[in-house]
Protein backbone atom coordinates (compact mmCIF):
# COMPACT_ATOMS: atom_id res chain seq x y z
CA UNK A 1 0.00 0.00 0.00
CA UNK A 2 1.46 3.33 -1.03
CA UNK A 3 1.81 6.21 1.38
CA UNK A 4 1.87 9.95 0.85
CA UNK A 5 -0.13 13.05 1.54
CA UNK A 6 -1.31 13.13 -2.08
CA UNK A 7 -3.30 9.96 -1.38
CA UNK A 8 -5.63 11.98 0.83
CA UNK A 9 -6.74 14.19 -2.04
CA UNK A 10 -7.06 11.32 -4.52
CA UNK A 11 -9.07 9.10 -2.15
CA UNK A 12 -12.51 8.25 -3.52
CA UNK A 13 -15.40 6.19 -2.11
CA UNK A 14 -15.65 2.61 -3.30
CA UNK A 15 -18.59 2.03 -5.63
CA UNK A 16 -21.62 0.92 -3.68
CA UNK A 17 -20.28 1.94 -0.25
CA UNK A 18 -22.05 4.82 1.52
CA UNK A 19 -20.29 4.57 4.89
CA UNK A 20 -16.81 5.51 6.12
CA UNK A 21 -14.88 4.55 9.27
CA UNK A 22 -11.52 5.91 10.46
CA UNK A 23 -9.59 3.90 13.05
CA UNK A 24 -6.93 5.12 15.41
CA UNK A 25 -4.37 2.36 15.97
CA UNK A 26 -2.31 2.47 19.19
CA UNK A 27 -4.54 1.96 22.23
CA UNK A 28 -7.60 1.65 20.02
CA UNK A 29 -7.08 -1.28 17.64
CA UNK A 30 -3.93 -2.59 19.34
CA UNK A 31 -3.17 -2.80 23.06
CA UNK A 32 0.22 -1.17 22.48
CA UNK A 33 -0.01 2.15 24.33
CA UNK A 34 1.28 0.82 27.66
CA UNK A 35 4.20 -1.16 26.24
CA UNK A 36 5.25 1.57 23.81
CA UNK A 37 5.21 4.37 26.35
CA UNK A 38 6.40 2.56 29.48
CA UNK A 39 9.08 0.43 27.80
CA UNK A 40 10.09 2.63 24.86
CA UNK A 41 9.10 6.31 25.02
CA UNK A 42 9.76 6.87 28.74
CA UNK A 43 13.24 5.25 28.95
CA UNK A 44 14.42 7.03 25.80
CA UNK A 45 13.03 10.36 27.07
CA UNK A 46 14.90 9.99 30.36
CA UNK A 47 18.08 9.04 28.49
CA UNK A 48 18.07 11.60 25.68
CA UNK A 49 16.88 14.54 27.80
CA UNK A 50 19.19 13.81 30.79
CA UNK A 51 16.38 13.23 33.27
CA UNK A 52 18.12 10.55 35.31
CA UNK A 53 18.13 12.66 38.50
CA UNK A 54 14.36 13.18 38.25
CA UNK A 55 13.44 9.92 36.53
CA UNK A 56 10.61 9.09 38.93
CA UNK A 57 8.85 12.41 38.33
CA UNK A 58 9.65 12.41 34.61
CA UNK A 59 8.05 8.98 34.29
CA UNK A 60 4.94 10.14 36.13
CA UNK A 61 4.62 13.22 33.91
CA UNK A 62 5.22 11.32 30.71
CA UNK A 63 2.70 8.62 31.52
CA UNK A 64 0.06 11.09 32.65
CA UNK A 65 0.36 13.16 29.47
CA UNK A 66 0.51 10.25 27.06
CA UNK A 67 -1.68 7.62 28.72
CA UNK A 68 -3.95 8.92 31.46
CA UNK A 69 -5.04 12.44 30.54
CA UNK A 70 -6.91 14.44 27.95
CA UNK A 71 -3.62 14.75 26.04
CA UNK A 72 -3.50 10.99 25.48
CA UNK A 73 -2.68 10.12 21.89
CA UNK A 74 -1.35 13.50 20.73
CA UNK A 75 1.66 13.72 18.43
CA UNK A 76 4.92 12.83 20.19
CA UNK A 77 6.51 16.27 19.73
CA UNK A 78 3.89 18.41 21.49
CA UNK A 79 3.60 15.58 24.04
CA UNK A 80 7.32 15.93 24.77
CA UNK A 81 6.98 19.68 25.30
CA UNK A 82 3.97 19.18 27.57
CA UNK A 83 5.81 16.51 29.58
CA UNK A 84 8.90 18.66 30.13
CA UNK A 85 6.82 21.73 31.01
CA UNK A 86 4.81 19.72 33.52
CA UNK A 87 8.00 18.29 35.00
CA UNK A 88 9.47 21.79 35.39
CA UNK A 89 6.45 22.79 37.48
CA UNK A 90 6.98 20.02 40.04
CA UNK A 91 8.71 21.18 43.23
CA UNK A 92 10.42 17.80 43.66
CA UNK A 93 12.06 18.11 40.24
CA UNK A 94 13.19 21.69 40.87
CA UNK A 95 14.61 20.64 44.25
CA UNK A 96 16.75 18.09 42.40
CA UNK A 97 18.12 20.72 40.01
CA UNK A 98 15.87 20.25 37.01
CA UNK A 99 15.17 23.32 34.89
CA UNK A 100 13.21 23.45 31.67
CA UNK A 101 15.59 23.12 28.70
CA UNK A 102 15.41 25.55 25.82
CA UNK A 103 12.50 24.30 23.72
CA UNK A 104 11.88 27.43 21.66
CA UNK A 105 13.33 26.04 18.40
CA UNK A 106 11.14 22.96 18.80
CA UNK A 107 8.06 25.08 19.49
CA UNK A 108 8.80 27.22 16.44
CA UNK A 109 9.20 24.14 14.24
CA UNK A 110 5.91 22.68 15.52
CA UNK A 111 4.11 25.94 14.82
CA UNK A 112 5.17 25.97 11.20
CA UNK A 113 5.02 22.24 10.42
CA UNK A 114 1.75 20.42 9.69
CA UNK A 115 3.25 16.96 9.17
CA UNK A 116 5.26 16.59 12.37
CA UNK A 117 7.42 13.52 11.89
CA UNK A 118 11.04 12.47 11.64
CA UNK A 119 11.27 13.14 7.91
CA UNK A 120 10.26 16.80 8.19
CA UNK A 121 12.29 17.26 11.37
CA UNK A 122 15.37 15.83 9.66
CA UNK A 123 15.00 18.45 6.92
CA UNK A 124 14.74 21.20 9.53
CA UNK A 125 17.89 19.95 11.25
CA UNK A 126 19.77 19.85 7.96
CA UNK A 127 18.64 23.36 7.08
CA UNK A 128 19.27 24.98 10.46
CA UNK A 129 21.82 22.85 12.29
CA UNK A 130 19.93 23.76 15.46
CA UNK A 131 21.12 21.66 18.44
CA UNK A 132 17.66 21.52 20.05
CA UNK A 133 16.10 20.16 16.88
CA UNK A 134 19.01 17.74 16.49
CA UNK A 135 18.52 16.48 20.03
CA UNK A 136 14.80 16.08 19.41
CA UNK A 137 15.47 14.09 16.25
CA UNK A 138 17.89 11.77 18.08
CA UNK A 139 15.24 11.27 20.76
CA UNK A 140 12.53 10.49 18.21
CA UNK A 141 14.73 8.13 16.19
CA UNK A 142 15.76 6.40 19.41
CA UNK A 143 12.11 5.78 20.22
CA UNK A 144 11.45 4.31 16.78
CA UNK A 145 14.43 1.99 17.13
CA UNK A 146 13.29 0.76 20.53
CA UNK A 147 9.69 0.29 19.37
CA UNK A 148 10.90 -1.70 16.36
CA UNK A 149 12.96 -3.96 18.59
CA UNK A 150 10.41 -4.49 21.35
CA UNK A 151 6.85 -4.12 20.13
CA UNK A 152 5.67 -7.19 18.26
CA UNK A 153 3.22 -9.99 18.81
CA UNK A 154 0.56 -7.67 20.28
CA UNK A 155 -2.74 -8.71 18.64
CA UNK A 156 -5.75 -6.48 18.03
CA UNK A 157 -8.24 -6.17 20.88
CA UNK A 158 -10.96 -8.84 20.94
CA UNK A 159 -13.74 -7.67 18.66
CA UNK A 160 -11.58 -5.68 16.22
CA UNK A 161 -11.35 -8.37 13.57
CA UNK A 162 -15.06 -9.13 13.90
CA UNK A 163 -15.95 -5.45 13.40
CA UNK A 164 -13.65 -5.13 10.38
CA UNK A 165 -15.20 -8.23 8.85
CA UNK A 166 -18.74 -7.00 9.55
CA UNK A 167 -18.08 -3.51 8.16
CA UNK A 168 -16.20 -4.44 4.98
CA UNK A 169 -19.37 -4.85 2.92
CA UNK A 170 -20.75 -1.37 3.65
CA UNK A 171 -17.82 0.82 4.74
CA UNK A 172 -14.66 2.28 3.31
CA UNK A 173 -12.09 2.21 6.11
CA UNK A 174 -8.78 3.93 6.82
CA UNK A 175 -6.20 4.01 9.61
CA UNK A 176 -5.94 7.51 11.07
CA UNK A 177 -3.00 7.81 13.49
CA UNK A 178 -0.08 9.91 14.72
CA UNK A 179 2.17 6.84 14.80
CA UNK A 180 4.86 6.72 12.06
CA UNK A 181 3.40 5.15 8.92
CA UNK A 182 6.07 2.44 8.74
CA UNK A 183 5.15 1.15 12.20
CA UNK A 184 1.43 1.20 11.35
CA UNK A 185 1.95 -0.73 8.13
CA UNK A 186 4.12 -3.27 9.95
CA UNK A 187 1.65 -3.81 12.78
CA UNK A 188 -1.47 -4.04 10.59
CA UNK A 189 0.31 -6.40 8.18
CA UNK A 190 1.72 -8.56 11.00
CA UNK A 191 -1.81 -9.39 12.12
CA UNK A 192 -3.22 -9.64 8.59
CA UNK A 193 -5.80 -6.89 8.96
CA UNK A 194 -4.26 -4.36 6.56
CA UNK A 195 -6.35 -5.78 3.73
CA UNK A 196 -9.51 -4.39 5.30
CA UNK A 197 -8.48 -0.74 4.93
CA UNK A 198 -8.13 1.45 1.86
CA UNK A 199 -5.45 3.71 3.35
CA UNK A 200 -3.00 3.80 6.27
CA UNK A 201 -2.35 7.39 7.37
CA UNK A 202 0.48 8.10 9.81
CA UNK A 203 2.08 11.23 11.22
CA UNK A 204 3.91 11.98 7.96
CA UNK A 205 0.54 12.64 6.29
CA UNK A 206 -0.48 15.37 8.71
CA UNK A 207 -2.80 15.45 11.69
CA UNK A 208 -5.80 13.19 12.19
CA UNK A 209 -8.14 16.02 11.26
CA UNK A 210 -6.31 16.33 7.93
CA UNK A 211 -6.55 12.58 7.37
CA UNK A 212 -10.32 12.65 7.90
CA UNK A 213 -11.05 15.90 6.08
CA UNK A 214 -8.90 14.79 3.16
CA UNK A 215 -10.60 11.41 2.73
CA UNK A 216 -14.21 11.54 3.87
CA UNK A 217 -14.81 15.31 3.76
CA UNK A 218 -17.50 16.07 1.17
CA UNK A 219 -17.52 12.49 -0.13
CA UNK A 220 -19.94 10.88 2.32
CA UNK A 221 -22.91 12.17 4.25
CA UNK A 222 -21.66 13.24 7.71
CA UNK A 223 -24.13 10.86 9.41
CA UNK A 224 -22.45 8.02 7.50
CA UNK A 225 -18.92 8.78 8.75
CA UNK A 226 -17.43 7.52 12.02
CA UNK A 227 -14.08 7.93 13.77
CA UNK A 228 -13.12 5.27 16.33
CA UNK A 229 -10.46 6.32 18.84
CA UNK A 230 -9.31 6.20 22.43
CA UNK A 231 -8.44 9.84 23.06
CA UNK A 232 -9.81 13.37 22.91
CA UNK A 233 -7.53 14.15 19.97
CA UNK A 234 -9.51 11.58 17.99
CA UNK A 235 -12.78 13.22 19.04
CA UNK A 236 -11.51 16.67 18.03
CA UNK A 237 -10.39 15.33 14.65
CA UNK A 238 -13.82 13.77 14.15
CA UNK A 239 -15.54 17.07 14.96
CA UNK A 240 -13.28 18.95 12.55
CA UNK A 241 -14.32 16.56 9.78
CA UNK A 242 -18.01 16.48 10.88
CA UNK A 243 -17.67 12.77 11.62
CA UNK A 244 -19.45 10.87 14.35
CA UNK A 245 -17.21 9.51 17.10
CA UNK A 246 -17.05 6.27 19.08
CA UNK A 247 -14.65 6.09 22.07
CA UNK A 248 -12.64 3.02 22.96
CA UNK A 249 -12.42 3.74 26.69
CA UNK A 250 -8.92 3.36 28.18
CA UNK A 251 -9.01 0.52 30.70
CA UNK A 252 -12.28 -0.79 29.24
CA UNK A 253 -11.15 -1.59 25.72
CA UNK A 254 -12.59 -5.13 25.50
CA UNK A 255 -15.99 -3.93 26.72
CA UNK A 256 -15.89 -0.98 24.32
CA UNK A 257 -15.27 -3.19 21.29
CA UNK A 258 -18.11 -5.50 22.29
CA UNK A 259 -20.43 -2.50 22.67
CA UNK A 260 -19.34 -1.24 19.27
CA UNK A 261 -20.06 -4.61 17.68
CA UNK A 262 -23.41 -5.29 19.26
CA UNK A 263 -24.85 -1.82 19.87
CA UNK A 264 -23.06 1.16 18.34
CA UNK A 265 -22.30 -0.18 14.86
CA UNK A 266 -25.93 -1.20 14.21
CA UNK A 267 -27.00 2.29 15.33
CA UNK A 268 -24.42 3.85 13.00
CA UNK A 269 -25.58 1.83 9.98
CA UNK A 270 -29.21 2.39 10.98
CA UNK A 271 -28.87 6.17 11.23
CA UNK A 272 -29.69 6.45 14.97
CA UNK A 273 -26.18 7.02 16.35
CA UNK A 274 -25.98 10.82 16.50
CA UNK A 275 -27.42 12.82 19.37
CA UNK A 276 -28.02 11.54 22.88
CA UNK A 277 -26.43 8.14 22.28
CA UNK A 278 -23.11 9.59 21.09
CA UNK A 279 -23.21 12.32 23.77
CA UNK A 280 -23.46 9.70 26.51
CA UNK A 281 -20.39 7.87 25.20
CA UNK A 282 -18.32 11.05 25.11
CA UNK A 283 -19.30 11.84 28.71
CA UNK A 284 -17.96 8.46 29.74
CA UNK A 285 -14.59 9.20 28.10
CA UNK A 286 -14.50 12.66 29.70
CA UNK A 287 -14.85 11.06 33.14
CA UNK A 288 -11.98 8.64 32.48
CA UNK A 289 -9.41 11.09 31.06
CA UNK A 290 -8.78 14.08 33.40
CA UNK A 291 -6.92 17.30 32.75
CA UNK A 292 -5.51 17.65 36.29
CA UNK A 293 -2.66 15.33 37.33
CA UNK A 294 -3.07 13.35 40.57
CA UNK A 295 -0.17 15.19 42.25
CA UNK A 296 -1.81 18.58 41.52
CA UNK A 297 -4.93 17.82 43.53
Amino acid sequence: MAAGADLLTTFRPTAGKRFFIGFDSDGCVFDTMEVKHKECFTPVTIWKWDLQAVSRYARECHEFVNLYSKWRGINRFPALVKTLEMLAERPQARARGFTLPNLEPLRNWMTGEKAMGNATLKKAVAASGDPVLKRTLEWSEGINTRVGEMVYGVPPFPGVRELLDKAKADCDMIVCSQTPTEALQREWHEHKIDGYVQLICGQEMGGKDEHLCGTCGGRYEPKNTLMIGDAFGDYKAAKAATCLFFPILPGYEDQSWQRLLTEAYPKFIGGTYAGSYQDGLIKEMDAILPETAPWEK
